[in-house]
């Protein structure tokens, strides 16, 4: 590993981490800006004896100054204490551990999906001008400006009530069957993103097919086949995968309006009845979930840049 790339990888570790640092301290800071009592909000408004408060307090460490609960806070999160959950009465970690496959299984899905799809129309659009384009761009439109939620709507009426192809809740049991409980959730949420991505892949391979040593390599009497592969598509990877790494972290937020719709009891559903219900201890380890899941995609995308374009090798090896 050159020193160059070592640097840069230090430098956005270290980044990642103030990030997340910076990132704990607001979501720790939400419980005592809201407005009332700490312990009043804790109990989610609900009648608060002497000894009650006294343990949430003993707890919560909120006889503590303000930033010594924050380090406590922050030292329980590191050892992987995220706390207990105010509505199920079960250790955040735990809950979190449960319901984070399901997710993982629709992120995956759905992301299939989006690659897929959005690679395949963005390609075809770019090769294929005319009226080919122009049906893809119609579609890419279309499919960009529907929410989540309608969409997951219009699927449950048709495929789920009116033709009963699909389940209309739950996420199922097994692979197989979760693969067919999940396949309109991950439908309602690759549908947005398979359409940013097909319009990026266009935009990203007529870039290409406009460059120079394109008409070299058709000139030479380079198969076309291998001028598409090897001299646009490789050359183009370099925003589509930029985009593919973000809309990883941009689905696991997005999976809250899909699995709510789909009663799916994964990660987004519980950040949403957790925020409905002021489960502040579950929100915070969701939100750093978030951030973090975030932070890592970027920076798996910026280490796979030079491998995918030497071009933009970080500095090249010291000489």
């Amino acid at each position: 590993m050159s020193r160059s790339l070592l640097r840069f990888l230090l430098g956005r570790v270290v980044g990642l981490v103030l990030v997340l640092l910076v990132t704990s301290f607001v979501v720790f800071s939400a419980v005592h800006l809201a407005p009332g009592d700490p312990v009043s909000f804790l109990m989610r408004g609900r009648p608060v004896t002497p000894e009650a408060r006294a343990a949430l307090t003993a707890q919560y460490h909120l006889d503590e100054p303000f930033l010594n609960q924050y380090f406590m806070w922050l030292g329980d999160v590191l050892g992987g204490d995220f706390g207990r959950s105010v509505q199920f009465r079960q250790d955040v970690g735990d809950l979190v551990a449960q319901k984070l496959p399901i997710t993982a299984f629709l992120v995956v899905y759905a992301m299939v999906l989006v690659t897929v799809v959005g690679l395949a129309l963005g390609i075809l659009s770019a090769l294929r001008p005319g009226l080919v384009d122009k049906l893809v761009l119609a579609w890419t439109g279309t499919s960009i400006a529907i929410p989540s939620y309608i969409a997951a709507t219009v699927l449950t009426s048709v495929f789920a009530v009116k033709l009963g192809w699909f389940p209309l809740y739950g996420a199922g049991e097994g692979f197989t069957d979760r693969l067919w409980h999940l396949t309109l959730p991950a439908v309602a949420l690759a549908l947005t993103f398979a359409g940013l991505l097909a319009r990026v892949t266009r935009s990203a391979m007529l870039d290409e097919l406009s460059r120079e040593h394109v008409e070299v390599a058709r000139s030479r009497g380079v198969p076309e086949g291998q001028v598409i592969v090897r001299h646009v598509l490789r050359n183009a990877l370099g925003p589509i995968v930029t985009v593919v790494g973000t809309m990883v972290a941009g689905m696991l937020v997005a999976t809250s309006i899909v699995e709510t719709a789909f009663s799916v009891k994964g990660v987004g559903s519980l950040l949403v009845n957790s925020v409905t219900v002021k489960d502040f201890p579950v929100v915070q380890a969701l939100t750093l979930l978030v951030v973090a899941a975030f932070l890592v995609a970027n920076l798996v995308v910026d280490l796979l840049q030079p491998l995918i374009d030497p071009r933009l090798a970080l500095g090249g090896d010291e000489k």
